[in-house]
């Protein structure tokens, strides 16, 4: 049996951890299969230049859309194709869900439940980065952008307001003339974030509704501070994808399929 993983996620990298019951290090690990003859491809899309790799045979790069993923998963053989990629990644779910269809093998979705508003919390939504810019001026002028180095032409215009952008690798222009970026990797702390709004006197968060754990401490901090949250919501997963909201289910899916 042989499973695809389209990842780049903790949940990706997870699953593949209790595939291979390889032990969670956060290094590269053979394990051993959990599902007798089991080969285990996970799939990168390459966007970080040193991502934590997981257990089993690790791909970089993209596929050439729905039908070069359709031919990758008919020569290799691939009996499950399961995508844990980011919930913002929306491109890659459509293409996985059409080469499903067209190679005629079964797709699971993996999606980390999105982010709840608690008491406190000033949340603003917006169905898209072009709306979160739009609406952006009316809601502070001190903003601390997460939503990836990928997405910064659309604030670029955004000339009066000054950007506090944080991302694993350096952004690339266009981006906003008034910006600092800081170079880091979650899980972020409570105590980091409340420092960091502290500092930079920021007065608006902008994030996607990206959901877990290692991101959600400036959701609490920004709470605390009345900061108001301007949330990105994450695009609808493929009409008839079938989806589980972690690792665990989605090993349990796998094996009935085996």
């Amino acid at each position: 049996m042989h499973v695809l993983i389209l990842g780049g996620t903790t949940e990706a990298r997870r699953l593949a951890e209790l595939l291979t019951a390889a032990p969670t290090t956060g290094e590269p690990h053979p394990g051993v299969p959990l599902i007798p003859g089991l080969r285990l491809t996970t799939s990168l899309a390459g966007r970080v230049a040193a991502p934590r790799l997981p257990p089993g045979e690790v791909r970089v790069g993209g596929f050439g859309g729905a039908e070069g993923l359709a031919a990758w998963i008919t020569a290799h053989g691939v009996d499950v194709l399961v995508d844990a990629t980011h919930p913002f990644a929306g491109t890659i779910s459509f293409n996985a869900a059409r080469a499903a269809a067209l190679a005629r093998v079964p797709l699971l979705a993996v999606r980390r439940p999105g982010w709840t508003a608690v008491e406190g919390d000033v949340w603003h939504e917006a169905e898209s980065l072009s709306g979160a810019a739009a609406l952006l001026p009316s809601l502070g002028r001190r903003v601390f952008l997460t939503t990836g180095r990928s997405d910064l032409a659309v604030f670029a215009g955004l000339d009066d307001l000054w950007f506090l952008v944080r991302s694993v690798d350096a952004p690339e222009p266009p981006y906003p003339r008034r910006m600092e970026t800081l170079l880091d990797r979650g899980p972020f702390t409570l105590d980091g974030e409340r420092e960091l709004l502290a500092r930079h006197r920021i007065d608006v968060l902008v994030t996607k509704d990206s959901g877990g754990t290692a991101t959600a401490p400036k959701l609490t901090a920004a709470r605390e501070a009345g900061v108001p949250v301007l949330l990105v919501r994450r695009p609808p997963v493929p009409d008839g994808v079938p989806v589980v909201t972690g690792p665990a289910p989605a090993l349990e899916w796998i094996r009935k399929a085996a």
